[in-house]
């Protein structure tokens, strides 16, 4: 803000910008504490400054997180197949909303083998690749594939969909996994607005916030807490860097009372 407020003075210096404006960035201010040795006049004169209008609060950086009763909320409270699956497929992998959007057929692996399919990789499993075609533009963030594997839970929760899927004649011929059952163009590919509708409405009924972020920010943290290697979770997340694993642990009140009972001078350890 320091230097968009100078370059509007320069270009109010050269009359590229109307005085009124740079008028703006600044306000009047009463020094009550001055710094040592300054003078404020014999009535206080001088204590009247002028300071800066635009001011950004600065506070310690948060984070959203769901419990595991609010996921199973969520997963109870959403109306339909499909919004259950993307729920519990997020939760249980940590997929950004654009890996998940981007998912085609071809890239679940839910059977116990998938040798048949060319693909080595033993158990469910879920290939994550970047594609720039997507027609709903989905894009993975990471340039890297990967491979995430999935639980019996939520190959359940697929098969659910898939029955709701195959009652809608036109999403049968297209390639991606989430699409439009319900409104349309029918079987055309989700979009980030109706994925976004549709958590929204999923939030209100929760009585609570929920956003694809949060469900990949839970099932990290959730990794973290249980142990899991830094490493592997950072595989599972698709991150280059391990400096991006800062982000996702949290340390909760539960954790730091274990830790202080855990050493304690005041007891004679047995």
């Amino acid at each position: 803000m320091t230097a968009v407020g100078e370059f509007l003075r320069f270009g109010a210096a050269h009359g590229w910008v109307p005085a009124a404006t740079t008028a703006l960035l600044s306000e009047p201010k009463v020094l009550r504490c001055g710094p040592p040795g300054y003078d404020g006049g014999e009535s206080g004169q001088l204590r009247q400054v002028r300071a800066a209008a635009f001011r950004f609060k600065i506070a310690e950086p948060g984070y959203e997180d769901l419990s595991v009763e609010q996921i199973r909320r969520m997963l109870a409270l959403a109306p339909r197949a499909r919004e259950r699956f993307l729920v519990g497929l997020l939760a249980c992998t940590g997929l950004r909303i654009g890996e998940a959007l981007g998912l085609r057929r071809s890239d679940l692996h839910l059977l116990a083998s998938s040798r048949a399919a060319g693909c080595g990789i033993e158990g469910p499993h879920v290939h994550v690749r970047r594609r720039a075609g997507n027609p709903n533009r989905a894009l993975a963030k990471s340039r890297f594939s990967r491979t995430v594997p999935v639980t019996a839970d939520l190959v359940a929760l697929y098969t659910d969909y898939q029955y709701e899927r195959d009652r809608v004649p036109q999403a049968a011929s297209s390639p991606m996994v989430f699409v439009n059952l319900f409104r349309p163009p029918l079987g055309r590919p989700m979009s980030y607005p109706s994925t976004k509708e549709a958590f929204d409405r999923l939030a209100r009924t929760a009585g609570h916030a929920c956003r694809p972020h949060m469900l990949r920010h839970a099932a990290a943290t959730r990794w973290l807490r249980e142990g899991v290697d830094r490493d592997v979770v950072q595989r599972l997340l698709g991150h280059a860097s391990a400096l991006s694993m800062e982000h996702y642990r949290h340390v909760d009140a539960a954790e730091a009372r274990a830790a202080v009972e855990h050493v304690t001078w005041l007891r004679e350890r047995s």
